[in-house]
């Protein structure tokens, strides 16, 4: 997703920004030109966030859960079933880096307070949640690495 987003901001946005502030400058007087001003705040923001990508994507490391050995507990990429001990409500969720969390799609952040109560634990463990609603307790059913 970094890669693509990237890939669309070197190759498409960058260059409609430039275009842009060229029909903003032709315009005439720069310092009372809105359209002006609006593109070349959207071009410090297409060429910070290049800066960003780029920096990440050269220090990222793709792991695979498939290959991972931490005897049953629970790490990173770890896919965890849980039990809500006050609702009986059952859910799984992949621990997985900031870029990639996605609520949708049952991926949490490692820094959620979620992540950070369920990492080093195992299944039957039981565990408290200081969530922002109040605090949870949790039983872990399952650790996976899928």
């Amino acid at each position: 997703m970094m890669r693509e987003e990237l890939h669309r901001l070197k190759t498409k946005d960058r260059y409609e920004v430039i275009a842009a502030i060229a029909e903003a400058r032709s315009h005439g007087d720069l310092s009372e030109n809105a359209e002006y001003d609006a593109a070349k705040e959207r071009q410090a923001f297409i060429e910070g966030r290049i800066a960003e990508l780029e920096t990440k994507l050269s220090s990222a490391q793709v792991i695979d859960p498939t290959t991972l050995n931490t005897n049953g507990r629970i790490v990173f990429a770890a896919t965890v079933a849980l039990e809500d001990l006050e609702t009986g409500e059952k859910v799984s969720y992949q621990i997985v880096g900031n870029d990639e969390a996605d609520l949708k799609e049952l991926k949490i952040s490692i820094t959620s307070p979620l992540a950070r109560a369920l990492i080093g634990r195992e299944a039957g463990d039981v565990v408290e949640v200081n969530a922002p609603a109040g605090i949870r307790e949790y039983e872990i059913l399952e650790v996976l690495f899928i």
